[in-house]
Parts: C-alpha cells; structure tokens; sequence
C-alpha cells in the first residue's frame, strides 16, 4: 500500500485533532475494530498488507506539535492530552531551510525565510520582549548611571584638549619666554597642530568599532561601509574646521578672531543641521538618504534621534540592541516621539543662537579676550543645556511611564 508523507507545520495541534502519520490502510469490516492502544502490535495482517509496526507512531506522541524544537510559535498555548496549556516561548533561533521534520523527511519549505539583515545573524543583538502587551514602554536597557565615571573622565580630556590647551599654549607661547624666539605664525601653527589631539584619538576608535567585521554596534540593515551619521557628520564638521585652522594659520600675522572660533563654526553646522531635519520631518519628507538605522524614502524622525542612536550605541556601548530597542520605543510611545521633538528644538536653536553670539563678541571686544571667548563660551553652553537636558528628560520618561495605560499616549 502506497502512504503519504506528512509535511512539519508551526501551527499548534488542537486537542481534538491530533496529527498522526496518515497511512492508507483498507478499511475495517463489522467484524474488525480499529486499535486504540498507544502502541500497534504486530501482526501477520499488517505485514500482509505492507505496513510494519515502525511505521506506525504511538497516540501519546502524537499531541506533541509535529515541529522542529527551534520553530516556536511566540505566545501560543499549546494544549496536550490533559487538558493542560503549555506556553511556548520566544526563540530568536532563525529556521533554515531543509530542515528535517519528525518523521526523518526534509520540510517541503521553510516556516520562514532567512532575514537580509546582517545583525540579525548575531544573537546578541535581538530584542527579546518577555511581555507582548507592553504593559510598559518598551524599555531601552540603558542607563547613564553606571557609566558616570568614563563620562566624566571623557569630556575632562575633551576640556584639557580643547579649551585649556589653545588657550594655555597661546598666552604660554606669545607671553611666556618664547615670544622673542617664536613669531605669530609659529605660536599659533604649533596650538593647532596639537589642537583636537583626544578628539581624533575618539574618531578613530569609533571608525574601528564601526568597520570591524562582526561589529556589535552597527547600523540596523547597513554595510559596514556605511558607518553612521553621527560619525559622517563629525567627518564633515572636522574637515570645515582644519580648513578654517590652516587659513587662518597661513598668513604671517595670523588673524586671532578667526582661529577662536573653530567650536563656534562646528556648533552652528551642528545646530542648522538639526533643525533642518525637524522642519523636513514637520512638512512630511521622507529621508532623502540613509540617516544612521533609518533607511531613504522613510520617514524622517526628529534630528537629535540619530545622535542619541548612534552616540549610545558606540560611544556609549550600548550596540546594535539599543538601536533595535530605541526604534521600537520611538514607534511604540507618542510621548517619547514628543519629547525628542522638543530637545531638538531646544538644542538646535540653542545651538544656533550660541555660535552666533560667539561670533559676535569673537569679532568686537579686544583680541586676547576674545580668543578666550571664542573657545570657552560654546562649552560653557553645552554645560548649561546639559545640566537643563537630564532632569527635563528624566520627568518626562516618569510622565510616559505613569501616562502609559491610557489609550491617547499609545501609538
């Protein structure tokens, strides 16, 4: 007798309708009675007829979903023999195809196909959301608090580099014991060729954590080629502010006013860069290029999400699982999508206004002070917005949290 063969399936086996091997066998007459026992004997009728007792699989057996172990239905109750409900959890185990069913045959297709993005191959990087109804905001698993201390000890080096060495060199050089040995030109040639030192010492780190193969902190669904935005951007801010350092450094006079505003020049391109994004977003264009996890031809979000993304997910350390978590909490939450809105306003047009009083105060008060001016009056900002950012950020996640249950916060 011919028998049909049984394709593996990930839906769940009822109660009522248990999945056994179909195998064709004649019917019973009046006189016969099917067997009921868990198990099948052998006998000479079924040796007669084609069928071994191998070929036949025990009912207890049969209640179990006919499924490979890796192919697990997400939320789905199961039920066995005895009434009882199994809950099947989640597996980030990806099928492949071919694999092998129960009975020793290959599945005719796969439960599903193989995903396209490269960081969905690491598992380390794949959400795992133990509560399906979100009971809570989708949480980000990160926290500023244990990283405190390398927080501090990083912006420290980027004060001593940035703002205690133009300056120190400067009044050192010129006023110091080698103003008769050195000329304009060479006092300020040697501050800015060792101007930015731990800054490019970071930009390269981060290249390095960005390009490796098997990077943990990579775009969602780019090539590493790619990199990110954030780190675009930094690429485009240095190369404007080596040219205006080399121009300004050129002449033999070099002009002083101009070389004090590097951190101003970087501050606005930063600022109008923002604020751009967040007008398109307003007026409904979609992105018109790959900006960090976010790819073209979607829609834009507000211009500080890709620098919190890609900040936290490399300099931070929080890899690529912080990006997959901070989209979901982005599409998932209306408050959280209103609150990073606001601190894109807030910190573009900060931005913006600061660079552009630096400038002008750069540009009329007398030329030592202004050099002061020029390097110390951008940080001295991103201090005073920062210290305004954490407690304004931390009331507003305690008002999504306490706001969540009711249905005008849900997305």
């Amino acid at each position: 007798m011919a028998s049909t063969q049984h394709t593996a399936s990930t839906e769940p086996l009822r109660h009522d309708d248990p999945m056994q091997p179909e195998v064709a066998v004649e019917p019973p007459t009046p006189q016969e009675t099917p067997q009921t026992e868990s198990t099948i004997e052998p006998s000479p009728h079924n040796a007669k007829d084609g069928i071994s007792a191998a070929d036949h699989q025990p009912r207890h057996e049969a209640t179990q979903p006919a499924t490979h172990p890796s192919l697990q239905i997400p939320g789905i109750a199961v039920a066995h023999a005895d009434g009882t409900a199994d809950e099947r959890g989640r597996s980030t185990t990806q099928p492949t195809a071919g694999a092998a069913t129960p009975n020793g045959n290959l599945s005719a297709t796969a439960s599903r196909a193989p995903s396209p993005n490269p960081s969905a191959l690491y598992p380390h990087t794949q959400v795992v959301f133990e509560d399906p109804d979100f009971a809570t905001p989708p949480p980000l698993n990160y926290s500023l608090r244990p990283r405190k201390k390398s927080i501090f000890w990083f912006w420290f080096l980027i004060f001593l580099d940035c703002v205690c060495m133009p300056i120190g060199l400067y009044f050192g050089m010129w006023y110091g014991l080698t103003r008769d040995q050195l000329s304009a030109n060479a006092v300020f040639s040697i501050s800015t060729a060792l101007l930015g030192t731990v800054s490019i010492v970071e930009y390269f780190i981060r290249f390095r954590r960005l390009w490796r193969k098997n990077s943990n902190c990579r775009v969602i669904g780019a090539k590493r080629f790619y990199l990110d935005w954030f780190h675009w951007n930094l690429s485009v801010g240095w190369f404007f502010v080596m040219i205006e350092l080399i121009a300004g450094t050129c002449p033999h006079d070099p002009p002083i006013r101009v070389l004090a505003i590097p951190a101003s020049t970087m501050l606005f391109a930063i600022g109008v860069e923002l604020l751009i994004v967040d007008i398109l977003r307003i007026f409904g264009v979609r992105a018109p290029c790959r900006i960090s996890s976010l790819p073209m031809g979607a829609p834009l979000r507000p211009g500080i999400y890709a620098y919190i993304e890609d900040i936290c997910a490399v300099d931070g350390s929080g890899g690529t699982e912080f990006r997959q978590r901070l989209n979901l909490r982005y599409q998932a939450s209306k408050a959280f999508r209103e609150m990073l809105h606001h601190l894109t306003l807030f910190w573009a047009i900060g931005a913006i206004v600061c660079s552009a009083v630096t400038v002008a105060i750069v540009f009329t008060i007398q030329r030592d002070a202004a050099y002061i001016v020029g390097w110390v009056l951008p940080f001295l900002w991103a201090g005073i917005w920062t210290a305004i950012t954490i407690p304004w950020v931390q009331r507003s996640l305690a008002h999504e949290y306490e706001q969540w249950t009711t249905a005008k916060w849900k997305a």
